[in-house]
């Protein structure tokens, strides 16, 4: 993370699938969380919109969506990685009523035309009605 450009990316039309691969449509799945229709309501339903955003370039959800005690100033994505998939290992807590959560997750991706995955337990807080990433171990 430093300060740079964010990587230009359009976000994917409503109808088509959701990057997340949940089985909706970017409008139906992360699309309206990304477009500020409704907040992520449980800390899943974040994880799997910030993959998305990830995917999408769309730097100014995932700052927005980063607990201001841990938030970097600025965010630079790498626009050599390709993201190609989630897999959501395991959630504990997080749901709509808690106000804790987090979620264990693998996230494929390609680079330089070798694929890789990144492996990470993140943690949730909901503040205000509205789930923030805290940290990833």
């Amino acid at each position: 993370m430093s300060t740079s450009t964010p990587v230009p990316s359009a976000a994917p039309s409503d109808d088509s699938q959701c990057p997340c691969l949940s089985g909706e449509t970017y409008g139906n799945c992360c699309g309206r969380f990304h477009s500020g229709a409704a907040a992520a309501p449980t800390a899943e339903a974040l994880m799997r919109s910030r993959y998305s955003a990830f995917a999408t370039g769309n730097v100014p959800y995932l700052l927005a969506t980063w607990h201001p005690d841990h938030r970097p100033a600025h965010l630079e994505l790498d626009p050599e990685i390709e993201w190609r998939r989630l897999d959501i290992l395991s959630t504990s807590g997080g749901g709509p009523l808690e106000r804790t959560g987090t979620v264990e997750f693998r996230a494929h991706y390609r680079v330089d035309g070798r694929r890789d995955v990144q492996q990470e337990n993140s943690s949730f807080v909901r503040e205000r009605g509205q789930w923030l990433y805290v940290d990833g171990r």
